[in-house]
């Protein structure tokens, strides 16, 4: 009888000690998986917690975070110094009067060029305007037909002009600077071209759109000069 009861003791012991044991093991894998769980928060962190300074931006540019800062004053310097079309007052006097050149977009080479570019989109639109204005004035008028061939002239090179900054602003958009270069200097012909029209006419009737005329081509060269060094 003795026998038998301390058989059923070392029984209940082991019982006990595999209850304890297995316990423990719970225990430990809660704690691992607690762990786990800690480290997954970690590594996906919380959409609150971005900063939008790193994130693209909705036309594509890179994140503002990292496109080097570059103030007007900095971006016309530099044009002025590496291309001989470019007029550092003017291109101040230019950019700085336009209030798109403050936005954040806009405080990099990048943006800075597109910013010139479409200035340069705006001359070649009002320059044609005013041609086109002038021609109707001529006609009225019933003057020469040799001055109407000239105003024709030049309403085809801003149209044409006109057209190629806007592709060329579209590849500045994808960032395809070698083509847009191709473009913007294509596009500045138009002006030349236009006062070459005139040559031969009295001093006094000569490109009566002369200062227009004049603000597209400076535009266009610092819009090329903006994007050159985009490209660099």
């Amino acid at each position: 009888m003795a026998m038998m009861g301390t058989t059923r003791g070392g029984g209940d012991n082991s019982s006990g000690r595999r209850v304890l044991v297995l316990g423990l093991c719970l225990l430990l894998l809660g704690v691992a998986q607690a762990q786990a769980q800690a480290v997954e928060f970690e590594l996906v962190p919380d959409a609150g917690s971005i900063d939008p300074m790193m994130l693209p931006t909705m036309d594509g540019e890179p994140p503002r975070e990292c496109a080097t800062p570059v103030s007007v004053e900095e971006a016309c310097r530099g044009a002025s110094e590496t291309h001989a079309g470019v007029d550092y007052d003017h291109c101040m006097a230019s950019l700085g009067a336009d209030p798109r050149s403050k936005e954040a977009g806009n405080k990099n080479m990048h943006g800075l060029a597109m910013l010139a570019t479409k200035m340069a989109i705006d001359h070649a639109a009002s320059t044609e305007s005013k041609i086109d204005d002038l021609a109707e004035l001529d006609a009225e008028a019933e003057l020469p037909q040799a001055r109407r061939a000239r105003f024709n002239h030049c309403l085809e090179q801003y149209g044409g002009a006109a057209d190629l900054l806007r592709d060329a602003l579209d590849n500045l958009k994808a960032k395809i600077y070698g083509k847009a270069m191709e473009q913007l200097t294509a596009a500045m012909g138009a002006s030349e071209s236009c006062e070459d029209a005139w040559k031969g006419e009295e001093e006094q009737h000569r490109v009566p759109v002369a200062a227009h005329d004049r603000e597209y081509g400076r535009m266009a060269h610092i819009a090329f000069g903006f994007t050159h060094a985009t490209a660099a």
